[in-house]
């Protein structure tokens, strides 16, 4: 007699990962597209709009086709070693064998469907990020083609390492939803990209404005919201886990956002807008990898360290490199991702006051492991994607192009009908 247990599928689990997964899509477009337009200039608003939509719809056909199966198909107990342990199989191809009522053994009270959906908003939202670094100055071929390539070299197998369960190669990584997957991934991602493609014509010899705060502080009031599926529809089940998930992400927005107009305030004398927005999104990254193992007072200092060391990232480190990471993936997505998949070593067990019985020494080193093979998986990926692309396609259009503006030229649009806005 097979003694194997009948997948049980919970109404209430299913209809809170379904309304996660709207919430997630949600963080792209509009809320990360939005976000973007506002902070680059007006000549180049549309193509930003028109980079995360397309994305949205390419990564979307691509995770159907194989990306779900390279992540997620964890093969037999007998083949989870060896290269299985890196990336996944192709038995799931085209979601091979996905029925109705199938469940997959990460989310076992959901149906398979949806939780192959759910983890879909996550690969669209990853490549929407790394793009922030190269904006302005690329070709739209480049933009889709390093997107397909990248999200099958670089953010399949860390998804695979991570998250696909017993016999993956980072199997025991705390990562609740992201920080290396997505977080850690996307800012080291950009960061290579944006050297390969080098800085904006003018930069940083001359000071280069966003052309519109208000569309992103409106985007960056989206992503707060949507970040309640990102993070507490990670626990896959409507439960205590996505409860503490969901508390834990808002304070952690709520303190950094405080944090950081703290700095400007003491520091220029008034705190900015756009500052404010910053702050919120260093929280929300940080609090990812941690968000249903900590505690809500571990959930505070992790985005009171991340918002430290943001501002840092975004202001000095950059001044010092030198490159030019556009829209500060690496400096916040990058460092925030850091500083909470680190700090979670300490602040996930029971110690100190979170959820796991792991010694904390050891946790700590189980997560400075997962942080360095994502370092060193993303930023060798990313070069290599780069290489390839660039050799098919190139990278940068013409410099009368950039001068003259994306929109124009690359969609034969503006985003503005009367436009003397740069």
């Amino acid at each position: 007699m097979d003694a194997t247990p009948v997948p049980m599928i919970n109404s209430g689990d299913t209809a809170w990962v379904m309304v996660s997964t709207a919430l997630v899509l949600f963080m792209t477009i509009p809320g990360l597209s939005l976000l973007y337009a506002g902070l680059v200039r007006a000549k180049n608003a549309l193509t930003v709009f028109m980079q995360c939509f397309a994305i949205t719809a390419v990564v979307s056909v691509l995770w159907i086709l194989v990306g779900y199966s390279l992540a997620f198909d964890r093969g037999t107990a007998e083949t989870q070693s060896g290269l299985l342990a890196f990336i996944g199989g192709f038995a799931r191809l085209g979601l091979s064998g996905m029925t109705g009522d199938g469940v997959h053994p990460n989310a076992p009270t959901i149906p398979e469907s949806v939780y192959c959906m759910f983890q879909m908003t996550f690969a669209i939202i990853t490549p929407a990020l790394v793009i922030s670094a190269f904006v302005e100055r690329v070709k739209f071929s480049f933009v889709i083609l390093f997107t397909v390539v990248w999200s099958l070299v670089v953010y399949a197998p860390i998804c695979h390492m991570v998250w696909s369960g017993p016999g993956s190669f980072l199997y025991g990584t705390l990562d609740y939803a992201g920080g290396c997957a997505v977080e850690i991934n996307s800012g080291i991602s950009g960061l290579v990209a944006a050297l390969f493609v080098g800085r904006r014509n003018g930069y940083p010899q001359h000071q280069i404005l966003p052309h519109s705060i208000v569309l992103a502080v409106v985007g960056g009031g989206m992503l707060w919201v949507g970040w309640f599926g990102f993070n507490a529809g990670s626990a896959v089940a409507a439960n205590a886990a996505a409860g503490m998930a969901m508390l834990n992400t808002h304070l952690a927005a709520a303190v950094a956002t405080c944090a950081w107009m703290a700095i400007e305030w003491i520091r220029f004398g008034k705190p900015s807008v756009l500052g404010a927005v910053t702050g919120s999104l260093a929280g929300l990254v940080a609090i990812t990898p941690a968000a249903g193992y900590v505690s809500p007072l571990g959930a505070a200092v992790l985005a009171l360290v991340a918002t430290g060391c943001c501002y840092l990232g975004v202001t000095w480190v950059k001044r010092k490199g030198g490159y030019d990471d556009s829209l500060d993936v690496f400096g916040v997505h990058g460092v925030a991702g850091l500083v909470g998949t680190l700090l979670l070593g300490f602040f996930g067990v029971k110690a100190f006051g979170g959820t796991t019985d792991v010694a904390a020494g050891a946790q700590f080193a189980q997560q400075a492991k997962a942080v360095l093979v994502t370092v060193l998986w993303a930023g060798g990926g990313t070069a290599l994607c780069c290489l390839l692309v660039k050799a098919m396609v190139g990278l940068r259009v013409e410099e009368r192009v950039e001068a003259a503006g994306l929109d124009l030229h690359q969609h034969g649009e503006v985003a503005y009908s009367i436009d003397e806005r740069v």
